[in-house]
């Protein structure tokens, strides 16, 4: 009869020490989750649909845009960022508008997209582009686009091109002023 009463009671302790175990990591994750989520609410990024995005791809206005496709699992990509946020910090009075616009997925918004552009200051505006349907926006985006990135539109009311190739700031300013030269 003892040994039933000791057994029922180690039962009866392992139960409940498990259940502590379980319980605490989850209410921590909940807890850090929203943490996470409220210290990079200051950054607003908007995501949009292919159709939303399309107006940003083709203004009609005086200034010059350069609009580049990429995500932050991206080496080429991250690599050449600061060619980008440098043509924006020096072109901004010459009506030279810099698009960053990412192809992350949309569930890693919070956790990775926001904190990149917030740790590497990024000033360039920054769209997420969720859109599942990539063989119908790819070609509208440019005939000449395998869906590889980085990619990049530099345009005008007058000129278009389009790159799929990654830049260093030299050749990225040499095909922006090939543009705004006209």
């Amino acid at each position: 009869m003892i040994k039933v009463v000791l057994i029922l009671g180690m039962l009866f302790f392992q139960t409940c020490a498990e259940k502590k175990v379980d319980t605490i990591p989850k209410e921590d994750t909940i807890s850090s989750e929203k943490k996470i989520a409220e210290t990079h609410s200051a950054t607003k990024i908007p995501t949009l649909n292919y159709k939303e995005l399309e107006p940003l791809l083709n203004k009609k206005n005086d200034s010059v845009y350069v609009v580049n496709f990429w995500a932050t699992w991206c080496k080429p990509c991250i690599k050449e960022m600061p060619s980008f946020e440098k043509i924006n910090a020096e072109y901004k009075t010459k009506k030279v508008n810099v698009i960053l616009v990412s192809l992350d997925f949309p569930e890693h918004l919070e956790k990775q997209l926001i904190p990149f552009v917030e740790k590497r200051k990024i000033n360039s505006e920054v769209v997420l582009l969720d859109d599942p349907d990539a063989n119908s926006w790819i070609p509208k985006v440019s005939d000449n686009w395998s869906g590889a990135i980085p990619a990049t539109i530099i345009y005008s009311n007058s000129e278009r091109k389009f790159y799929e190739r990654s830049f260093t700031y030299e050749e990225l300013e040499t095909e922006l002023k090939s543009i705004l030269n006209k």
